[in-house]
């Protein structure tokens, strides 16, 4: 019953070992957005591929570093979600018309 009563001693809500990571966290954070907008804007209207297409390519980039120096598990599961959704929203605004009108 000893581990009932001890603190919970993580530093962030995606650190696990008790280390604040903000570089990652902040990677995370651009990648979500990029990607919830790159998706978005593919799904909403054919006419917004610029925004879609240079997002998503964006927050592929942005995925892709953070992947690479992401120190924890649940930094890469987020990350995996934003990489997914940005490559979506790009592929989308590449068939609608791409990265430059």
């Amino acid at each position: 019953m000893a581990q009932a009563l001890r603190p919970n001693t993580a530093g962030g809500l995606f650190a696990t070992d008790g280390k604040p990571h903000p570089l990652q966290d902040t990677l995370l954070a651009v990648t979500l957005v990029l990607g919830l907008l790159s998706f978005l804007t593919a799904i909403i209207d054919e006419d917004l591929h610029l925004l879609s297409s240079w997002a998503g390519l964006v927050g592929i980039l942005t995925g892709a570093y953070g992947q690479w120096i992401s120190e924890t598990t649940r930094e890469r599961f987020g990350l995996i979600l934003g990489l997914g959704a940005s490559g979506v929203g790009f592929f989308l605004g590449m068939a609608h018309g791409g990265l430059i009108g």
